[in-house]
């Protein structure tokens, strides 16, 4: 063997083994906030009783909006059921934010700084607890909506296709709270953003199709607020079938989301153990 590949070889060696650390330290940190979350009733039970709470509210009150003509479904549980992928999605938001600035208040993340534990470890680790979450509570949903009847045109395929669009906005959604976590510090300043998020689910299509909002003010709010699409993608799946249009939307503000946001946390991440 040459020189030049033994230094080559020894490269390729040193890389996987930096790789195979780095897997070892997110699967010990993704165990610890898998637990941390299940341990926290206040995390958990709010992410799944809330969006079917408000989801038994609407649909019991808002049924007779299927007679208006043009609504494109005979049941309003149809329609609706998609606002509880995306309420949840908000829901881990708030826990990866919350969760992360306490790491930061006890000092968890200044004594990581002192370890050889890589930044990317921390974030996707937590970020598993929250996708963890996520994954139970969209599974939870679909079931109930089963359950209660929605017929899903696009089939078993179709209801595996919500499942990971509804993970893909859950970690859109908990890389933007683990960003603000990071960037503030503080629980509480992440828990006053969640008002805000929560008027984006209102000013959206949850209620009503686009083309049905009466009001123009409300209708182009809806049509500009990225939360329609990823409503309308979940929707299409369940009312009309393979929509490509509706669904390219959907995944592809989701997926954009989540790349802006989780580069955006790891850049606070950086910054945050460069001061500590």
């Amino acid at each position: 063997m040459s020189p030049a590949q033994a230094v080559a070889l020894a490269r390729v060696r040193a890389s996987d083994a930096g790789l195979g650390e780095t897997l070892s330290q997110v699967r010990e940190l993704a165990r610890r906030s898998v637990v941390r979350t299940m341990r926290q009733p206040a995390s958990v039970v709010p992410a799944i009783v809330f969006p079917l709470a408000l989801m038994a509210v609407n649909v019991g009150g808002l049924d007779q909006a299927t007679n208006i003509p043009g609504f494109p479904s005979d049941s309003y549980l149809d329609f609706f059921i998609a606002v509880a992928f995306v309420q949840g999605a908000l829901f881990a938001c708030m826990n990866a934010g919350t969760d992360l600035a306490r790491d930061v208040q006890t000092g968890f993340v200044s004594r990581l700084a002192l370890t050889p534990m890589r930044g990317a470890a921390l974030l996707l680790g937590q970020l598993a607890g929250v996708m963890a979450l996520a994954a139970f509570s969209a599974t939870l949903f679909l079931t109930v909506g089963l359950t209660f009847g929605i017929a899903i045109e696009s089939g078993v395929a179709g209801a595996l296709v919500i499942l990971g669009l509804a993970l893909l906005i859950a970690l859109a959604f908990g890389g933007l709270g683990a960003m603000l976590g990071l960037r503030t510090g503080s629980g509480e300043m992440v828990q006053g953003f969640f008002p805000l998020f929560f008027v984006l689910l209102f000013l959206s299509s949850m209620a009503l199709p686009r083309p049905l909002i009466e009001q123009d003010w409300f209708r182009t709010i809806a049509t500009y607020n990225p939360v329609s699409y990823l409503l309308e993608a979940i929707r299409s799946l369940i009312i009309t079938g393979w929509d490509g249009e509706a669904l390219a939307l959907g995944f592809g503000i989701a997926g954009g989301i989540a790349v802006l946001t989780v580069t955006g946390a790891s850049s606070a991440l950086r910054r945050r153990l460069t001061r500590t």
